[in-house]
């Protein structure tokens, strides 16, 4: 007989305790970036997806107080029916043009912009090759197309040859990667993995939530960092990070998009964003464009923070990008490496499997335009004091010593 469902829960609760892997919900209210309050502490937060501090500013709010003023707050439908509003369609305009584009499609959230996509480009009969460190939105929506899927070694070009030159399916064969890796912040190799879907005559996918508004001369993201302008690739972002709102885009040829108006399920079977979102990402988008002083601000603490790091023994990256992870290894380790951060103030959560793999956990930390160098070397001090420590207390001792 089956266990009863409340055993269930306790088991696989008390499973998760065991494995160091509990989570558990915190409130966190912003107060003036890059400080946070939780639990009535306030702390200095080192984890924060904002990369150019945009999420509190006040243009963001102004710009969605007047589109509520004036459209309202909910959209009232899917935007099929009636829920598509004049920000949206505005929005959808602008990030074409910002990623030259022919078009562009507005979905709630990145990660229904990468499951509705991709389940809605490859089916059955069809291949999809995917790095094996991609974010779960991309893991769900190749699962959620019944495609064959393939994974290759992370960025791993060679072994993507190989793979596109295997045996093929009687479908299409459709190349996905993250631009910017969530959890190592590294940049995918596209100009070399572009040139194979050229070959092979594969499209490409590029979730580019980490990149754009960051990386490239003028913030349009990975492409431009790498240097690659195609306009079949089909691109993918979100809002929510650098751009200081919420949703997610996708940004390829008309015909792409008019597809996908009619094939991505989570776009067709959603509410449409509520114009407040909608003006808020669109004055986010307006700054990246103005004001690239918030990129080169952020370019340099980003250096700094990476070099101080390597000087306490962590191995670190040379990639531009705010993510910056010091890889603990065990679930406990890490959480409790975190803890001590906490304990001097500091905010930036364990990140323990699957969000990465067995052995890997470690603290993600991401900067944002809103600290400054005492913000960084703050925390440089502060990392120094913890590793120092783990002599004493050999729990703490990190992958790298």
């Amino acid at each position: 007989m089956a266990a009863s469902w409340d055993d269930f829960f306790e088991d696989s609760l008390s499973a998760l305790k065991r494995q160091g892997r509990y989570r558990s919900l915190r409130v966190v209210d912003a107060l003036e970036p890059p400080w946070v309050e939780v639990n009535g502490a306030r702390l200095l937060q080192f984890a924060s997806n904002d990369y150019l501090g945009l999420a509190q500013d006040q243009r963001l709010r102004r710009a969605a107080e007047r589109a509520a003023r004036e459209i309202g707050l909910g959209s009232g439908a899917s935007r099929l029916v009636t829920g598509n509003n004049s920000e949206v369609s505005r929005l959808e305009a602008e990030v074409a043009a910002f990623k030259h584009t022919e078009a562009a499609l507005i979905f709630p959230t990145g990660y229904s912009a990468n499951v509705g996509v991709i389940s809605a480009l490859a089916g059955k009969n069809d291949r999809i090759i995917s790095d094996r460190l991609n974010h779960a939105s991309i893991v769900d929506g190749c699962r959620l197309s019944g495609a064959q899927i393939d994974i290759y070694p992370h960025g791993d070009v060679t072994a993507l040859r190989r793979l596109l030159a295997g045996t093929r399916v009687s479908g299409r064969t459709l190349v996905v990667t993250d631009g910017v890796f969530s959890m190592d912040g590294d940049v995918a190799p596209i100009p070399e993995i572009h040139a194979l879907c050229r070959d092979y005559g594969a499209l490409l996918l590029i979730d580019d939530a980490h990149g754009t508004g960051v990386l490239g001369e003028t913030g349009r993201g990975s492409l431009e960092y790498r240097g690659v302008r195609d306009a079949s690739i089909v691109q993918i972002g979100t809002f929510s990070k650098a751009l200081g709102s919420l949703g997610g885009f996708v940004a390829a040829r008309r015909v792409v998009i008019d597809y996908l108006i009619n094939k991505a399920r989570t776009q067709i079977y959603s509410t449409g964003m509520p114009a407040p979102v909608a003006a808020g990402a669109r004055e986010g988008l307006a700054i990246v464009s103005g004001q690239p002083e918030l990129r080169l601000k952020l370019a340099a603490l980003v250096r700094r923070l990476r070099n101080g790091i390597r000087t306490l023994g962590f191995s670190v990256g040379d990639d531009p990008t705010p993510i910056i992870p010091l890889v603990i290894g065990g679930d406990e380790q890490a959480v409790r490496f975190s803890e001590e951060l906490l304990r001097a103030g500091v905010l930036a959560p364990a990140i323990r499997p699957p969000s990465v793999p067995p052995e890997q956990s470690r603290i993600r930390l991401s900067l944002t335009a809103a600290h400054d160098q005492e913000h960084v070397d703050t925390l440089l001090n502060t990392l120094e004091t913890i590793v120092r420590g783990a002599q004493e207390r050999p729990w703490l001792m990190t992958a790298s010593s």
